[in-house]
């Protein structure tokens, strides 16, 4: 399932066992080989790259509200 990208389910079926001995065998393998894990593809690691540069920007103007907010607030009366 792992490497052909089919569902637990059907896999699981197939082998004529349960579904969640399937998972935690798939889990355990994944805990103890992280190098197994599929790399990201080269336009996987753009838009990584693009979705943590939107994560800073969005985090710097959530910065800039709160300090703006908190300016006002002490103007107030």
């Amino acid at each position: 399932m792992l490497e052909t990208g089919r569902l637990v389910s059907q896999i699981a079926r197939e082998l004529e066992i349960n579904e969640g001995t399937l998972s935690n065998w798939a889990k355990t393998k994944n805990i103890k080989n992280p190098e197994s894990q599929k790399a990201l593809t080269p336009v996987e690691r753009v838009r990584v790259t693009e979705m943590e540069t939107e994560i800073r920007r969005l985090r710097m103007k959530d910065e800039f509200l709160k300090k703006t907010a908190s300016c006002f607030a002490k103007t107030q009366p």
